[in-house]
């Protein structure tokens, strides 16, 4: 656990180039012939950062998978969101979902490639909910591979250390602010240290498998699929990866490797859930494809929702309000877990909002930014569950139809979309932003066809939120 920051370009210099053949094509042959979809079973909305033109189900019943493995798109994302529960839970939920998968796999004839997509910068359950998850859908065998390669992040992951891009540096993932996360904390950046760590040393270091970016480049899917098929039952496998190039030469090798006969589940941030899927890669949205006209879209009033509170979230907040039209509506935290304080707080804003909406005023509601943390896990957990039901309960008072909703932090997107807004599906249109999804909402919620931006606490410079809402107007 002693790696060191590192420059960027000097790391990257030291690689061989990558791997010259496109695997996309042959992705989406061998989709088309034999798994026909990519399901990915995604702990948060930002795992739809990288993709465009494909559904988003809050729902998942046999009925509705049966429908989604029906449709046209090479994948379709799940939201559980369940980094926001408990582990226990989580678990009881990534099983309930794969049970309602395997009976549409049943009922279909497809047997999808199935991703538990996690975060890029290593926070979840891990490994709880993706053994659960390899049970409940009978692939209790199945290797894993470990791909939080994120290139719109900054995530890159070199000789099976992880990074995080800040500037021109790449900082050990252990060294950065999200390993201090009060719930998902760790201090391993090697990514085999990282399994033992998080597996209590059930699996040692020196038995998580790797691939190198080395094996990726020179040799390419070929290679990479010897090595896939040798892995034991059950054995974690670790990818490098420091371009998109070298998650699609592993993706098309772990398609080859399943045909051959090796089961595999993927954990993987949001890059390698696009590779799986033979999802070209696109520039973030036009104005005119964002459609912001029409009588059904109000020409002011949008809507800004923060609940992260990552540093990279405050202070992309301070500059919108330095040099953006928005009007500040702070929720007290403090104020939310003491008794007797909860209601007052939450009415107090909820009203704010609603007048500057009926107004045509663009309100931004963001909670308190010192941390407030329990005694632990679970305590820091129902903390986060607590600040998020107060925003979810504030947008739910608002009738007003705003111009867009943006949503900031993950759990605070998905509580919005699901309680707040009624979303039971969504439609991922692009990235209005490197690493920020846009979705339409359903004709079921609240807001048909409401442009809702997902943006992930930890992505974008300083500037990008207010850069975000300049496009939304």
């Amino acid at each position: 656990m002693n790696e060191r920051p590192v420059e960027r370009d000097a790391l990257l210099a030291g690689l061989p180039e990558p791997w010259a053949d496109d695997p996309l094509p042959e992705i989406r042959d061998t989709l088309a012939t034999e798994r026909e979809k990519v399901v990915v079973l995604d702990d948060d909305p930002t795992g739809t950062q990288t993709v465009h033109d494909v559904p988003v189900l809050t729902r998942w019943s046999a009925g509705e998978l049966t429908g989604a493995l029906a449709e046209n798109a090479t994948a379709v994302f799940m939201l559980t969101n369940s980094r926001s529960l408990d582990e226990a839970d989580a678990c009881v939920l990534n099983g309930k979902v794969a049970a309602a998968l395997r009976q549409a796999t049943q009922d279909t004839g497809k047997t999808p490639a199935v991703v538990s997509r996690g975060d890029s910068t290593l926070r979840g359950h891990y490994p709880a909910e993706v053994r659960a998850l390899a049970e409940a859908l009978g692939r209790a065998d199945a290797a894993t591979l470990i791909v939080p390669f994120f290139a719109a992040g900054g995530r890159l992951t070199v000789g099976d250390v992880h990074y995080v891009a800040e500037g021109e540096q790449l900082i050990p993932a252990g060294q950065t602010p999200f390993a201090e996360d009060a719930a998902f904390g760790y201090r391993a950046s090697n990514l085999r240290e990282w399994v033992e760590e998080k597996t209590a040393g059930r699996i040692g270091k020196e038995d998580v498998a790797s691939i190198s970016i080395e094996e990726l480049r020179n040799g390419g899917p070929d290679r990479v699929v010897k090595r896939l098929t040798k892995l034991r039952e059950r054995q974690v496998c670790v990818v490098n990866a420091a371009c998109e190039r070298d998650v699609e030469v592993a993706a098309l090798a772990g398609l080859r490797a399943e045909s051959a006969g090796r089961p595999l589940l993927y954990r993987t941030a949001a890059s390698f859930a696009r590779a799986l899927a033979g999802i070209e890669p696109r520039p973030v949205l036009t104005p005119r494809e964002l459609k912001l006209t029409g009588r059904a879209c109000p020409q002011r009033g949008g809507l800004i929702v923060c609940g992260s509170h990552v540093p990279k979230s405050t202070r992309q907040l301070k500059h919108l309000f330095t040099n953006g039209d928005a009007l500040p509506i702070q929720l007290a935290v403090p104020r939310l877990v003491a008794a007797g304080q909860r209601g007052a707080e939450v009415a107090r804003a909820a009203g704010a909002v609603r007048s500057a909406l009926a107004a045509g005023r663009r309100a931004a509601v963001f909670t308190s930014r010192a941390l407030v943390s329990g005694e632990g896990r679970a305590d820091n957990l129902d903390i986060a569950h607590k600040v998020s039901q107060a925003l979810v309960e504030i947008v739910a008072a608002n009738e007003t139809r705003p111009r867009y909703i943006l949503a900031k932090g993950g759990i605070t997107s998905s509580d919005l979309a699901t309680e707040a807004l009624g979303v039971r599906r969504a439609w991922v249109v692009g990235q209005i932003h490197p690493g920020v999804p846009l979705w339409r909402l359903g004709e079921e919620s609240k807001f048909p066809g409401l442009p809702y931006v997902v943006f992930p606490g930890n992505v974008g410079d300083d500037a990008a939120v207010t850069d975000v809402v300049r496009a939304l107007t």
